[in-house]
């Protein structure tokens, strides 16, 4: 069973930018780059005309780390401070749940843990700390 924690930059718009400095400033390479525009169409949420350049999910890889990237969806936004979470990838849907359950304690559920079209168990939740984590499970759904 894999467990691997890899920080999560939430940005306000400027993610390519961020990504593009920090694939330079660090010797990094893209590893994935999508847009929210690029994600399957949900004809029960349209995807506002402003959102579909951000980037909903890049990954760059430095060193031995990867390093992972989002815009925030318009009307979302991350102050400096909360703009970097950290995300818990499992190949393991049990664990997954565990690990989500555990930092829930006295925290706060943001979204809770569910079958996306990129996971079969992804949830958000801050713990009691104030820290926020991305649950994510790797493998076929």
């Amino acid at each position: 069973m894999t467990l691997r924690l890899s920080p999560y930059l939430m940005l306000n718009g400027n993610a390519n930018e961020a990504i593009q400095f920090y694939e330079e400033a660090l010797n990094g390479t893209v590893l994935f780059k999508q847009t929210f525009g690029e994600m399957p169409e949900n004809p029960e949420y349209p995807l506002p005309e402003e959102a579909k350049e951000l980037v909903s999910h890049a990954m760059i890889k430095i060193g031995d780390t990867e390093l992972m990237f989002s815009d925030n969806f318009p009307g979302q936004a991350s102050d400096i401070g909360n703009q970097v979470t950290i995300c818990i990838s499992s190949d393991d849907i049990e664990k997954s749940k565990k690990v989500f359950d555990s930092l829930q304690q006295d925290g706060q559920v943001k979204m809770p843990l569910q079958e996306t079209f990129f996971s079969p168990a992804y949830g958000i939740v801050t713990d009691k700390f104030g820290v926020t984590f991305q649950i994510s499970t790797e493998g076929q759904q």
